[in-house]
This record gives structure tokens, C-alpha cells and sequence, in this order.
């Protein structure tokens, strides 16, 4: 057994490389792809599809599917507490379970208020089944090494829109919705709910104690804590800056002249960009300290997201400015994957994790009806990524104010060391 091996067996911080579960990292590299593809990026691609066929306004289908958003985020905390008692087997099953039964609701939804109640279904399959569960159980089982593993899963993530998008444009043109949503959710259940209950089912291992300037706090004293507040109200800042990013670059593009194919693949690239990103998190991960990077990469999203306020063009610019936004989005996504972990041990990680990720989840599912309104208000997409751009600098300027507190709260809990005598000679 290697030194990293034996001190993760000895101190409980994850499993062994010899007796970690093999078939868990790529079934949840297929999990994370079905279950993103179909339960989340099918949507934009059916909702002109919905809308024709019933007279149902986008406005009412864009709610719903917000609203899933909403439920999955206070899901969310239920969910970390099973996982960290439990492990991910009984959770992401029945979330696949339940995920294939929502994307058979929608497909079958006979009138409005049954279309939303299936999306409101869907947003607790979205709790128990996207990178929220996968994370704890890669953070529990893979311990030192979960960086490594973590990235491998979000990159497999990151193809679920470039697997799924295409693939449910080609049923759909062949197909109606209704019954391109019901080959999907054939596609889930095959796919997700064998992979979770057959290779999930590894013992879980036993929380590992928290760090020693920790043992006095439990996850309420931690949750409670202004350095957690602060972070979290950071990371909500900077999902809604991120999310509205997202949604306004083609309407950003195509006010400076871009037509709308061109600013479809500038969105697409950086969508490349975000895979790009992740691939480079553990190289920062190495070289930085927790605080310095998440200033730094919170800071990045801000200075991407002004560059594309300002800059008028040309194009070729603007799609290289949209690739750089994502590699720093897709840095962001682990940054907050490893947030717990690197501040405050895995012992709570299920339960901190979704109470940090449940109001970042609130704000992305906000952001594009507040973004479409503040554009519209403002007077354009340029001026509404220059109001995001100071959103995301005063999500970095929280995480300062979090990092600051948390130091002075470490100094504060570390034991004091007996005061010897000067005359006094230690051997």
C-alpha cells in the first residue's frame, strides 16, 4: 500500500486506491451525462416544440422549468443529510427512479398545472441525481485523490449538452415532444437506474473526523458561521452573474451584429471552454491556497464577463472573450465542488455542500427572467454584463471577507503551546 493509500486508511479520509470501488467513477460519467442531457438540456430544446403544440405561453413552460430549479435547491438539504449518513446508493437510485417517472409526466401532462407539477417532480430527481450526490460520493470514497476524481465527472458532465442536445433535436424532428420526452425518459431509466443501484453499492465509509481546530464546531456551528454565510453568499452572487452570462451572450452577440448560427456556436465553444477549464483546475489546485484561487477565479468571471460588456467587437473577439468565460466557469464548478472539503473537511460534506449550493441554485434559476428584465430596463445585453461584472467583483470582495474571518477563527481554536521558562533547555 503506498504512503497516501495507508494515511487515508489510517485517518479515514477516503478509501485505499486498492479497494475503491472501480465501476463508481464511470457510471457516474454516464449517470451525470443521461441525467443533465435529458432532465435539463432537453428543455430549451423542446420549449418551441411545447409551446406550438399547446398554446401554453414560453413565459408559463420557462417557469416550470424554473421551478424544478427552485425545488431541487431546497431538496438539496434533505439530500446531503441521507448522503452523509447513507452513501449515494439509495439516493441516486430512486432519484433515477424518479427522474424517468417526471420525464414520462411532462411527455403525458394533459394540461398546464399537470406540466408544471411533473417539473416540480423533476427538481427533486434534480437534488438526488446531479452533481450534488455524485460529488459526496466521489469526495467520501476517493478522499485525497478527490480532485482527480471529481474532474473526470465534470468533464464527462460537460458533454451531456453536446450528447443531448443534438440527439433530442433529431427525435424531435421526427417525432412530436411528447413522444421525444417519452424515448427519453426510456433512454434515463436504462441508462441511470442500473448504473446507480448496481455500482453504488460499495459499504460507505465512515465520516472522517474533522480537522483539529474544527473538533469543537459541528455542521451547525460551521453552517451558522459568518465565513460560511459569507462564502455562500459569494458563490450565489457569482451563479447568478455566471447563469446570466450564459443566457445573454447569444442576444448580446446578435446586438453586435453576430447572426443568430454564429452566436449559437459561440456558445457552444464555450461550452468547450468550460470542459478546457476543468481539466486545469487541479494544476491551480496545486499551486494556490484555497482563498487565493477562489478571489482569483471569482475576480476572473467578473473581468470576462466586463471585457464582453465593452468590447463592440469584431466577432472573432467576442467568440475568443465567450471561450475564456467558460474556462473560468468551468474552474468555478470545482472550486465549489471542493469548497467544504478544503475549508472544513468531508465529516459534514453532504449536509454543508447543499446548504451552500442551495441559494446558488436559487439565484440560477432567477437569472434569466431577472437578466431578460434588467436588459431590458438597462437598455440592452452590453449594459446588463456590465452590471453582472460588478456582481461577480462583489462576489470575490465576500469571499476576502470570508477567507479574513475564517484565518482569524483557525487562530482563534488552535491550542495554546505551555510557555516555558527561557532558562529552561528543551531536548
Amino acid at each position: 500500500m503506498s504512503r497516501t493509500d495507508a494515511d487515508a486508511a489510517a485517518t479515514g479520509t477516503g478509501t485505499p486506491d486498492r479497494s475503491r470501488p472501480r465501476a463508481v467513477l464511470p457510471a457516474l460519467c454516464a449517470t451525470q451525462i443521461t441525467s443533465w442531457g435529458i432532465v435539463y438540456y432537453a428543455f430549451p430544446v423542446l420549449n418551441s416544440h411545447i409551446t406550438a403544440d399547446t398554446g401554453w405561453s414560453t413565459a408559463a413552460t420557462t417557469a416550470a422549468f424554473s421551478g424544478a430549479l427552485l425545488v431541487s435547491a431546497a431538496a438539496g438539504i434533505p439530500v446531503g443529510r441521507a448522503l452523509d449518513r447513507r452513501g449515494p446508493h439509495l439516493v441516486m437510485t430512486a432519484g433515477s427512479v424518479i427522474a424517468a417517472t417526471a420525464v414520462l409526466a411532462i411527455a403525458a401532462a394533459p394540461n398546464l398545472a399537470a406540466f408544471v407539477a411533473a417539473w416540480l417532480l423533476a427538481g427533486v430527481a434534480m437534488a438526488a441525481t446531479f452533481y450534488h450526490p455524485a460529488f459526496a460520493a466521489l469526495t467520501r470514497w476517493w478522499g485525497p485523490h478527490r480532485v482527480r476524481a471529481l474532474t473526470v465527472v465534470t468533464l464527462a458532465g460537460g458533454l451531456a449538452s453536446t450528447v443531448f442536445a443534438p440527439l433530442t433535436a433529431v427525435l424531435a424532428d421526427h417525432l412530436s415532444w411528447r413522444a421525444t420526452y417519452a424515448v427519453l425518459a426510456a433512454i434515463l431509466a436504462l441508462i441511470t437506474i442500473p448504473a446507480h443501484a448496481l455500482a453504488l453499492r460499495a459499504p460507505w465509509p465512515p465520516a472522517p473526523p474533522q480537522p483539529d481546530h474544527l473538533t469543537a464546531e459541528g455542521h451547525r456551528s460551521i453552517a451558522r458561521g459568518r465565513p460560511f454565510l459569507l462564502l455562500a453568499a459569494a458563490f450565489t452572487l457569482s451563479g447568478f452573474a455566471v447563469y446570466g452570462v450564459v443566457i445573454g451572450l447569444v442576444p448580446l452577440l446578435t446586438e453586435r451584429g453576430a447572426d443568430p448560427t454564429t452566436a449559437a456556436w459561440a456558445l457552444g465553444l464555450g461550452g468547450a471552454g468550460q470542459t478546457l477549464g476543468r481539466t486545469l483546475y487541479a494544476t491551480l489546485a496545486r499551486r494556490t491556497g484555497v482563498a487565493t484561487r477562489t478571489v482569483v477565479l471569482l475576480a476572473a468571471g467578473g473581468a470576462t464577463t466586463l471585457a464582453l460588456g465593452l468590447a463592440p467587437g469584431p466577432i472573432p473577439l467576442l467568440i475568443l472573450l465567450a471561450v475564456l468565460a467558460g474556462i473560468v466557469r468551468g474552474n468555478l464548478t470545482l472550486l465549489q465542488a471542493t469548497a467544504i472539503t478544503d475549508r472544513w473537511g468531508t465529516t459534514h460534506y453532504g449536509r454543508l455542500s447543499g446548504l451552500l449550493a442551495a441559494p446558488a441554485t436559487v439565484a440560477a434559476a432567477l437569472a434569466p427572467w431577472a437578466g431578460a428584465s434588467l436588459a431590458q430596463q438597462l437598455g440592452g445585453y452590453a449594459e446588463l454584463f456590465t452590471v453582472l461584472s460588478v456582481t461577480s467583483l462583489a462576489a470575490a470582495l465576500l469571499a476576502i471577507g470570508s477567507a479574513g474571518l475564517q484565518r482569524k477563527r483557525h487562530l482563534t481554536l488552535m491550542p495554546r503551546l505551555p510557555r516555558h521558562p527561557r532558562r529552561l533547555r528543551l531536548a
